[in-house]
């Protein structure tokens, strides 16, 4: 089957226009006007990343991160990130990339982390539809930071309060994944009680809390569910193109 055949059937689920202004989205390495056998779905390009897709005979990766997210000055394999990309291209590797327009798109990623944590009734976040805000049944903070680390197999994660019981009692969330700390107005604009979104900084903390904002950090690697998700997308086109679920560990923190 043709590649941009394939992925002409994704971008009828998931536009590329749905994407943010200036967020690299689509071919980005490679070509879609070749036949394909394999095509394998990860969350980040990394090494490992790489060398499993040659292994595996990969002939276009679907990443949810952008192997190239700031324009280049040049191309070496002098530096990690640049080696991968010329690994990728001396291996006939094609890179397909789809971000904010899988946060944005209905039934996408934000909506299956509100299916995951009984988040109901939901709207979006922000006006370019980044993100989700609804309802769930009146709890602590404490009982719902449990049911987010159980939903996302988490050893750990980082609650924003002043108060270590963690006795608030919630009923309203917001959620955003990867790192949506600049929009924590507007989940205090559609009355949340607790923000969800990873990589939040100690004074965009202090900012929340502040304005009687709660948050929960899981981090940002809870988007490694993309590869799940869209991966049951693409089986479901019943085409022949095999479709293959990275393996390859590419979140950079542990929690102890």
């Amino acid at each position: 089957m043709l590649a941009s055949d394939f992925f002409a059937r994704y971008e009828a689920y998931c536009p590329k226009e749905l994407a943010m202004a200036d967020d690299p989205v689509g071919l980005q390495i490679g070509t879609l006007n070749k036949d394909i056998q394999k095509v394998m779905v990860t969350l980040d390009i990394r090494e490992q990343t790489v060398q499993e897709a040659i292994e595996q005979n990969v002939d276009v990766i679907l990443a949810k991160h952008p192997v190239i997210f700031r324009p280049l000055d040049n191309l070496t394999d002098q530096y990690t990130q640049q080696k991968i990309i010329l690994d990728l291209v001396r291996a006939g590797i094609a890179v397909y990339t789809s971000h904010t327009n899988i946060d944005i798109v209905e039934n996408g990623l934000n909506d299956w982390f509100c299916e995951m944590l009984d988040i109901t009734e939901t709207e979006s976040l922000t006006d370019f539809a980044l993100g989700r805000v609804g309802n769930i049944q009146p709890q602590t903070l404490g009982d719902f930071s449990e049911k987010v680390k159980a939903a996302f197999d988490l050893s750990g994660l980082t609650v924003v309060s002043y108060d270590p019981s963690l006795t608030q009692e919630i009923k309203r969330v917001a959620i955003c994944g990867g790192s949506g700390g600049k929009f924590y107005p507007e989940a205090i604009a559609k009355q949340a009680d607790v923000y969800v979104t990873g990589d939040i900084y100690y004074h965009t903390a202090h900012d929340m809390l502040s304005q009687d904002l709660l948050a929960i950090d899981p981090g940002h690697h809870i988007e490694v569910l993309f590869v799940k998700k869209v991966a049951q997308i693409l089986r479901a086109f019943k085409t022949d193109v095999a479709i293959i679920e990275s393996s390859s560990l590419t979140n950079p923190f542990i929690k102890k």
